[in-house]
């Protein structure tokens, strides 16, 4: 790999897209002395609100593309339905991190699982779906219980159907109005495990540990660190990330989310280019959190120590708690381990982000039971002393 002169604190990082992924990258950067601009189609976003410089323009327009990139000596992608087509603009002006090549790859699912598969990765059983007739000769090739998914944009459990006989093709083919989908066999899994990592543009790639994950109506709910499975299993989920990452020649941070089948195996489920929501707990729990990672490995600086201070878990804050009125702040932050996050959405809609709250305590168990409990703790005439044995149960499997 060539090497390149690091873009050292004082230059300016650009970020294709606003959301709350941007954000935290923006709060890192400037701890490290970095000046931050952002592009995005939105005004107001949690990333902008905070930037050094933000331009409201669309993905598509070349002019304003070439323009911001002209003004950033590096840029990266908060999330990965960037057009492709537009990172290829930037990086007419300017390194982008990771590559347009990576982003083209992760965000259409048949590409994405068919390159980790010819490079001999473990990834879930999948067939293409062009036509009715394609998804019957799916089913009897896959057998069901599968899930049918849209090919591109999807995310947060978007553009997804479950498929429990064909019977359903015919209504999953018209619910879904898509040309291109891929069926996937249904895995019954012990649990799903994410492992952040980040690779430098030397070739220095770190490791998190593996996380545990529970989702709530496919989004992400809640995670736990260090994930309570084997060592053996640890180590495979590690290594796992680092091929993917030296597969997709990714520089940056990639987030390698895997099912945990009950025969002990791992399965990729998805790869996401970017620091990931089962990653904020680093910014409490490590050394060094994803977001620093990111700013270190597009900038070309050495990577930065992932070690766990203490086991912690993360809950994710979405608009419902606000449906009954504020949340109780100051009840969530009763207890001197819990850590909270917003992310500056003034529009609390069902189903959206707003926030999360991580905990740490001596074991995973404890941490899990107080995240659940601060959270719960949000809410009016649902308070309950956080410094008391709570009775939620702990992450389940």
């Amino acid at each position: 790999m060539p090497s390149h002169a690091p873009i050292l604190p004082g230059a300016t990082l650009g970020v294709l897209g606003g959301g709350q992924l941007g954000r935290m990258f923006v709060q890192a950067a400037h701890k490290l002395g970095y000046r931050v601009h952002v592009l995005a189609p939105e005004a107001d976003t949690p990333t902008g609100q905070i930037a050094d410089h933000s331009v409201v323009a669309d993905y598509a327009d070349v002019d304003a593309v070439a323009a911001f990139s002209r003004s950033v000596e590096v840029i990266t992608f908060e999330f990965e339905n960037v057009p492709s087509e537009t990172a290829q603009a930037a990086a007419r002006h300017a390194p982008v991190r990771p590559a347009g090549s990576v982003l083209h790859t992760s965000q259409h699912r048949l590409r994405e699982k068919s390159a980790l598969r010819d490079a001999g990765l473990p990834v879930t059983p999948f067939v293409p779906g062009r036509s009715r007739a394609d998804l019957h000769s799916a089913i009897a090739s896959l057998g069901t219980p599968a899930v049918l998914k849209a090919a591109a944009w999807g995310y947060d459990g978007k553009g997804q159907m479950r498929i429990a006989g064909a019977d359903d093709i015919e209504r999953a083919w018209e619910a879904m109005a898509c040309d291109e989908l891929i069926l996937e066999k249904a895995i019954m899994f012990d649990c799903e495990l994410s492992v952040i990592a980040a690779r430098g543009i030397d070739g220095e790639l770190k490791c998190y540990e593996p996380v545990e994950n529970e989702h709530r109506r496919h989004i992400l709910d809640i995670s736990v660190c260090p994930a309570r499975v084997p060592e053996q299993v640890r180590r495979e989920a590690v290594e796992i990330a680092r091929q993917v990452m030296q597969t997709l020649d990714v520089v940056g941070v990639l987030c390698v989310e895997c099912f945990l089948a009950q025969d002990r195996t791992l399965m990729i489920n998805e790869v996401a280019p970017r620091p990931h929501n089962s990653g904020h707990l680093t910014l409490d729990a490590c050394v060094t959190s994803q977001f620093e990672q990111q700013v270190r490995a597009i900038c070309g600086l050495p990577l930065g120590s992932t070690h766990l201070h203490r086991p912690a878990a993360m809950a994710n804050l979405m608009g419902e708690l606000w449906s009954t009125g504020a949340p109780l702040w100051h009840h969530a932050l009763a207890s001197a381990d819990v850590k909270l996050h917003l992310y500056g959405k003034t529009d609390a809609r069902p189903g959206r982000k707003m926030g999360h709250l991580t905990a740490l305590a001596n074991d995973v168990a404890s941490a899990a039971d107080l995240v659940r409990r601060a959270r719960q703790a949000l809410v009016a005439g649902a308070a309950a002393p956080l410094n008391s044995p709570g009775n939620t149960p702990s992450l389940t499997r």
